[in-house]
């Protein structure tokens, strides 16, 4: 078994610091394994080489069309990664959604006899493209040369069977974008860099400041609370993007207890998500949102949009409550319970903490180890 050649083929990781103890763990049984993308940042702290990595050219996003959600468009990939993959010659290979890359896969699969597992992170409407019938068609037709599917929400495997037609026995559902607390934790903060914030609870929340985040729906939530009279809380704000001048320029006009604490390095922010109170997710789309889980794993309620595939893993009422951003009233009246009722913290954190103690990337590996040999073993 660990003389299986698995390659990993990820258009971009910039983002993908979660998957670094995953791939680690991966590894330890198939050591024969290599990931390929086109867009890579280095590896996380306390990871460096534990993973063998190779960059083929380098992703573009092209973007056509701009929405609150998900921007539609191509992404344009080295066709390079053929030849690597010929090179490499692997037995499984992991293509992540349906990139041209994984066009690629598919059509070389008669040639190359390698087995293909389609990673599906999950649904959501800007990345189903249920509007577009030719997407549709070309996505089933790469379902149907693969050996298996993974997703990690219960909506990702609706979506590939119902919509897909992939076979039933062939898709696997399970949380396996999870997270490592220590390598949340690997690097210290600089003691000034730390939050500033004196006034509990905190509530946190982290992402790119953009329209599709629903950052500026939470910001309307907090301006809902304070003409209730409630300043009694503090929001702290992790993150940049695009929107970041016009928020701050909101937050400063109504005066709102937020801190802005701007870009922070993936192995020092476990360290706010261990200060913070209350996680808060209000994206108008996210496939899957590991910040969610991020936040459990350090025993925190999470007030979850849901429109988030992470939703899934909140159960309302127990370790967090669910909402629709484009409700503020609504995240605003959820927001003044908690600070009525800061006994909840604790109550649902531990919850939390429970519901995450069952998805870490040993059992994560385990899983992904499992489909692999599904899939070498598929006729």
């Amino acid at each position: 078994m660990s003389d299986l050649r698995i390659a990993w083929v990820f258009p971009s990781l910039r983002t993908g610091n979660y998957w670094h103890p995953v791939f680690s763990r991966f590894t330890t049984t198939f050591r024969k394994t290599v990931i390929y993308t086109g867009l890579w940042t280095g590896f996380s702290p306390g990871f460096e080489n534990t993973f063998s990595i190779q960059v083929v050219g380098k992703t573009k996003f092209l973007e056509t069309k701009v929405t609150d959600g998900y921007s539609r468009g191509v992404s344009y990939v080295s066709p390079k990664i053929i030849i690597y993959l010929l090179r490499f010659r692997p037995q499984v290979i992991f293509t992540m959604g349906f990139s041209i890359w994984t066009l690629f896969i598919v059509l070389l699969k008669p040639l190359c006899r390698w087995r293909i597992v389609i990673v599906y992170d999950g649904s959501s409407p800007n990345i189903d493209c249920l509007d577009s019938p030719f997407r549709i068609w070309l996505r089933r037709i790469m379902i149907s040369l693969s050996n298996a599917c993974i997703t990690n929400t219960q909506a990702g495997r609706s979506y590939l069977t119902r919509i897909l037609k992939a076979k039933e026995n062939c898709v696997f559902q399970q949380p396996y974008e999870v997270p490592d607390s220590t390598a949340l934790l690997k690097v210290l903060p600089d003691s000034e860099s730390m939050p500033r914030q004196s006034q509990r609870p905190v509530f946190l929340f982290v992402g790119q400041l953009i329209q599709r985040k629903g950052l500026s729906l939470l910001l309307q939530a907090c301006v809902i609370l304070q003409s209730w009279g409630y300043r009694n809380y503090g929001l702290q704000v992790i993150g940049q993007g695009s929107m970041e001048e016009e928020l701050k320029a909101f937050s400063q006009q109504h005066n709102l207890p937020v801190d802005w604490i701007g870009w922070v390095d993936y192995g020092k922010i476990g360290n706010y998500f261990r200060n913070a109170d209350v996680f808060v997710l209000p994206t108008l789309e996210d496939t899957w949102g590991m910040v969610v889980l991020e936040s459990m794993v350090f025993s925190k309620p999470v007030l979850c949009s849901k429109w988030a595939g992470a939703s899934e893993m909140i159960s309302h009422g127990e370790n967090g409550y669910l909402f629709d951003p484009n409700q503020p009233e609504d995240l605003a009246k959820t927001m003044r319970h908690i600070i009525e009722h800061p006994d909840l913290i604790t109550t649902m954190g531990e919850k939390s903490k429970q519901v995450i103690a069952q998805h870490t990337p040993e059992t994560a590996a385990k899983f992904l180890t499992e489909v692999a040999l599904f899939a070498i073993e598929d006729q």
